[in-house]
């Protein structure tokens, strides 16, 4: 049994398993450890993964990435506006103020939401597990940003159920990648912890971690982020660069173009990479739009200034977890720094001077979140436990109350009320037993309570923390539970899915049909006058040429959109016509060696007749010449002939010859008593004495 976790990143997703000898990274189809976040619905049938990639270009429109900006939010949040101008699909408002998806399928406007977008994602890793696997999959554990609200985490929850996951908790990415990165440290001192900051500035994000690391113990300090923040905007700045580059010196706009604005950025996202090791690069575009090849130039130092704004907002998130851990920065042993941005040389100099230590880049961070979630799976498994590490996600929050005077937050050490009143007394405890958020406040007098309060939870933000067991009075706290997907609409969901599963199936059995009868006209074709040629008439050979050409005809003209039957029904023709002449040129080398069988099967019987008594080797004896005359008699006729004509004796008949001389001997062996056959050469005679 194997256990699984899920890196699902903004533009790439990961697998990892945790197995008896270790983690493993999973390759997907194309033997890479990253298959890209991409779903695409073609004119028939949904592309996913690399194969989603891979099409996005030929059907942009109906092409949908980066979902998971778009889990859990509301359509009119200026943040999902920002996210939905990037992406060429067309979206709407639905009824409950989230976000529909419009997508061509089938010849219509299919209507999906971003948690059935990703439960298709989630579902496609789920076969690639199971095909490298070679079993079942159902637990897992998920990866998600540690800014993410209980909404958030609820979609994920639903995509995994729809997809027929069973996901026994959410992790934080950091949490993650601290836990896959400590798993493998064995010289942590017994002195004192050893804190260690992770960051992580991915596609779309930064997310910065203090963890506490002991012999055995892994501990979560503090968690910061800015979730605006992250690889894409700094590809943004050399796109924004060179589009107007290029309208100013090509007069194009490249904003006009979808298509023209996917390949820029693409371009932009690999300058970017090559930038990281050099201090200048070159970009060269053919026909990015208006037939119009573009070049571009640009120095490290030139893309370091317009990014300038963006590196100190990198700032932002390390200062705020260090102040939330408790530490300066002289306290840090060491920096990680994982994710898409840390190949800009910029962020690893900026990050050297707020730590005042340079950070190491040694680790994947797909591949770290993807281990860390399998160990966290493997916790929680009841048959992989990993004991070794306790793990404990603290983060400072900030829960929204109602009261007269306006709203009331929720601190670490109390309740801090609008006109600036602690109640140290009351205390917020959150934890998670499937990583979403149940809330308990505590008071040891009623009065401290201050008039008009009415404690009810506006939205949720704060992470796991240990329970309070001790026993005070509780605050009455109503939980406003909003969004998530019922039973019902999530079995509606899985049913439809399962739909879309299914066509995907028959388009792919139908365009396997297709290839194998295209494949069987080549081959027969190069056979027909080469292998096969001395074995066809010549009216046969005209026959089969005639049925090849028409059916190759019919294949890129009226058969080019068929269905599964209609391929199947003229292979099977083209096979009848086929079959004879294969069956004369296989049963050629397989009459040959079944020559040799019986003419060794004789050869073996007279050998071992010598050893019975008179009558029965006369018998035997006999039998075997019966059987060489007829084999000698048929391969007389057959080499008269000609090899296109059906054989006068066919391989099968020999074999069966030989079976019926083996038969024969032993009948004669039988009748007389005898307990010899001619297995049993090389025994003890049998005693004479014993015969009359």
């Amino acid at each position: 049994m194997s256990v699984v976790g899920f890196d699902i990143g903004n533009e790439n997703c990961v697998i990892s398993v945790v197995k008896q000898r270790g983690i493993d990274v999973l390759l997907n189809d194309e033997s890479k450890r990253e298959t890209p976040s991409v779903v695409c619905f073609a004119e028939k049938q949904r592309f996913l993964g690399s194969a989603g990639a891979a099409s996005a270009m030929m059907n942009i429109k109906s092409t949908i990435s980066q979902v998971k900006r778009l889990m859990g939010r509301k359509h009119a949040d200026p943040d999902v506006q920002k996210e939905l101008e990037m992406l060429p699909v067309e979206t709407s408002e639905g009824p409950d103020g989230g976000i529909l998806v419009h997508l061509k399928y089938l010849k219509e406007t299919h209507t999906f939401t971003p948690v059935q977008i990703l439960a298709m994602l989630l579902a496609h890793l789920k076969i690639l597990t199971e095909k490298d696997l070679e079993m079942s999959v159902s637990d897992c554990v998920i990866g998600v940003p540690s800014y993410f609200s209980d909404l958030q985490r609820r979609a994920y929850l639903d995509a995994a159920r729809i997809a027929g996951l069973r996901p026994l908790r959410l992790i934080h990415d950091c949490t993650a990648t601290a836990l896959g990165y400590g798993i493998y440290k064995a010289d942590f001192p017994g002195t004192g912890p050893t804190y260690v900051a992770f960051v992580d500035i991915g596609h779309c994000d930064t997310q910065v971690s203090i963890a506490a690391f002991e012999p055995g113990k892994m501990k979560i300090l503090s968690h910061a982020f800015d979730s605006n923040l992250g690889g894409r905007d700094f590809d943004e700045v050399l796109f924004s660069h060179f589009a107007a580059q290029f309208k100013e010196q090509y007069s194009i706009d490249v904003y006009s173009n979808v298509k023209a604005c996917i390949r820029l950025r693409a371009a932009c996202e690999k300058l970017k990479k090559v930038l990281s090791a050099n201090h200048e690069a070159a970009l060269n575009i053919e026909c990015l739009m208006d037939e119009k090849d573009v070049k571009g130039f640009i120095k490290r130092e030139e893309y370091e200034k317009l990014a300038s704004g963006l590196l100190e907002k990198i700032c932002v998130p390390c200062h705020k977890a260090l102040v939330d851990a408790r530490l300066n920065a002289e306290r840090i042993h060491s920096v990680e720094l994982v994710g898409s941005g840390s190949r800009i040389p910029a962020i690893a100099r900026l990050l050297t001077s707020q730590f005042r230590r340079e950070p190491s880049r040694t680790l994947n961070a797909s591949e770290c979140v993807a281990r860390g979630c399998a160990l966290q799976c493997a916790m929680l498994s009841p048959v992989f436990r990993v004991r070794e590490y306790e793990v404990l996600d603290l983060n400072p929050f900030s829960i929204g109350f109602s009261s007269d005077d306006g709203p009331i937050t929720a601190v670490s050490n109390g309740i801090l009320f609008p006109k600036g009143q602690l109640i140290p007394s009351i205390k917020i405890l959150t934890f998670h037993r499937s990583s979403l958020f149940h809330l308990e406040a505590f008071y040891a007098d009623p009065n401290e309570l201050p008039p008009g309060t009415s404690p009810k939870i506006s939205c949720f933000t704060a992470d796991a923390a240990r329970r309070d067991k001790t026993t005070k009075r509780h605050v009455p706290v109503s939980e406003n539970i909003y969004g998530g997907m019922t039973k019902a609409e999530i079995s509606e969901a899985r049913e439809k899915e399962l739909l879309l599963a299914q066509q995907d199936r028959a388009v792919e059995r139908t365009k396997e049909k297709k290839n194998s009868l295209e494949s069987y006209i080549y081959e027969m074709r190069n056979k027909l006058f080469g292998t096969y040629r001395s074995f066809a008439s010549e009216q046969e050979r005209e026959g089969i040429s005639r049925s090849l050409q028409e059916t190759e005809e019919w294949l890129y003209e009226d058969g080019d959109d068929e269905t599964e039957a209609a391929y199947s029904e003229k292979l099977e023709d083209i096979k009848k016509l086929v079959d004879p002449i294969e069956n004369r040129y296989r049963d050629e080398a397989a009459r040959v060696q079944a020559t040799r069988d019986l003419l060794k099967c004789i050869a073996d019987h007279r050998m071992s007749a010598s050893s019975f008594l008179p009558q029965d080797k006369e018998s035997i004896i006999n039998e075997c010449n019966k059987a060489e005359q007829w084999l000698r008699e048929n391969l007389q006729q057959q080499d008269s002939l000609p090899k296109d004509n059906d054989p006068i004796i066919w391989s099968n008949d020999i074999i069966s010859k030989a079976e019926d001389l083996k038969l024969l001997c032993q009948q004669v062996l039988g009748s007389k008593g005898s307990s010899t056959t001619p297995e049993d050469k090389g025994r003890d005679k049998p005693d004479a004495s014993i015969h009359p």
